[in-house]
Parts: C-alpha cells; sequence; structure tokens
C-alpha cells in the first residue's frame, strides 16, 4: 500500500473515532438534561417554592432516573434571562455517562495501523537503504525518512545509477539516456553532476565518482 494511502486510512479511522466519541456525548448529554430538567420540574411541584434548600437538592437527587446523576448534578441560579433554577453537571460527568467503548475500539484501531504503517515503511527503508539512502515508491529518502528534493533530470539520472547492479555507468550510457538527441552532452552531464553531487553527500554517505571522465558512479564515503 502506499504511503498516502495509509495515511489517509489513518485519518479516516482518527475521524471516525472522533465522530462516534462526539454523538455518543450528545446524545448522553440529552439524556441528562431531560433526567435533570424532568427531576427539577418534579421537585419545584412538590415542594411549591423556587428557593433552593438541603430539602430542594434532597428531593431533586430522588427523582433523577440516572443513578450516576445522584450526588453529581447541581442547582444553580441563573439570572441572566431571569431569576431561575438551573440543573447541570460537569462535562466529564456525561463522559463518563456515555458509551465511548466503540470509539476506543476505532481509536485502538487507528494507533495499530499508525504503528504497523510504521514498521512497514522503516523496514522497507532499511532493506532498501545503501549508504544511507533509499528508493522508496519512486523517491529518494534518506535514513531518517525525509524526502530528498531532486529535480527531474536528477531524479533520473539517480535511479540509473541506483538500479544499475554496479551502481556505476558510462558517461555515454547516461548521456544516450538523457539526452538522445544531442551530439556531445558532456558539458551539459558534466553540469549536472556538479549540482548533484552537494545534494547526495548531504543527505547520505554516498558520493559520486567520475572515473577519467568515461563513467560515475555512486560510491560510500
Amino acid at each position: 500500500m502506499k504511503q498516502k494511502y495509509a495515511v489517509v486510512v489513518f485519518l479516516v479511522l482518527i475521524g471516525a473515532s472522533g465522530l462516534t466519541s462526539f454523538k455518543s456525548y450528545t446524545a448522553t448529554e440529552q439524556l441528562v438534561e431531560d433526567d435533570m430538567s424532568k427531576a427539577l420540574a418534579l421537585a419545584l411541584a412538590e415542594q411549591k417554592s423556587d428557593v433552593i434548600s438541603a430539602d430542594t437538592i434532597q428531593v431533586f437527587n430522588s427523582y433523577l432516573q440516572m443513578e450516576a446523576l445522584r450526588g453529581r448534578a447541581v442547582l444553580a441560579v441563573d439570572t441572566r434571562k431571569g431569576f431561575y433554577l438551573h440543573p447541570q453537571v460537569s462535562a466529564a460527568t456525561i463522559l463518563s455517562l456515555s458509551d465511548q467503548r466503540p470509539s476506543m475500539i476505532l481509536w485502538s484501531l487507528a494507533l495499530l495501523w499508525g504503528i504497523f504503517c510504521l514498521y512497514r515503511y522503516r523496514r522497507s527503508l532499511a532493506m532498501g537503504l545503501y549508504g544511507g539512502l533509499a528508493l522508496h515508491e519512486g523517491r529518494f529518502v534518506d535514513a531518517k525518512g525525509h524526502i530528498v528534493k531532486l529535480t527531474p533530470l536528477q531524479q533520473q539520472l539517480m535511479e540509473m545509477l541506483w538500479r544499475s547492479p554496479s551502481h556505476q555507468l558510462s558517461k555515454a550510457e547516461i548521456c544516450d539516456a538523457l539526452w538522445p538527441k544531442k551530439e556531445d552532452a558532456s558539458e551539459t552531464l558534466y553540469a549536472l553532476i556538479c549540482r548533484l553531487k552537494p545534494i547526495i553527500e548531504q543527505h547520505s554517505d554516498l558520493k559520486i565518482e567520475a572515473d577519467r571522465g568515461k563513467s560515475y558512479g555512486l560510491t560510500i564515503r
């Protein structure tokens, strides 16, 4: 599987986990609000007063259908839109009451998938490393997994040298492949090599060596 698809799967799992968690939380929040509102209405009807007292809280708790809310829900006075009692509970309490198991399963799958993809990526790098460089999915990467940025011609030349069994090619082979219609591409090849050398040496333990101007090869420093 290509790296970008692995990332997409990981992000989908993370997104699904977050969405599932949010849906469970909001559904539980609505149930909690309904239960508290109903318990408050019954408590006030029984007390026949809107004054909060110890008895009010005790009656309010007794009318709560969700046992987990008893002793955790509170009554507060809200004066922003008038003077009235307002039951409230912390977000942590709602979260503890909501069913987060599906979300945790998805999160665990995302974590396991991420670990698996990282393992495969590092393993593929380790198997293809030469002088601290690897050709991975058509791109050259260093030992840390960072992409080495190359121009199209630099990429093509590096791939030719990389795929050669000896990591070495004659000047004629390179020129014929890169500039087939050019009679003498020696100067163009020399300029290309000069620009490519520092990039390769910066990201790896490799260097490009010339054999009396007749061939070029990758060697480990």
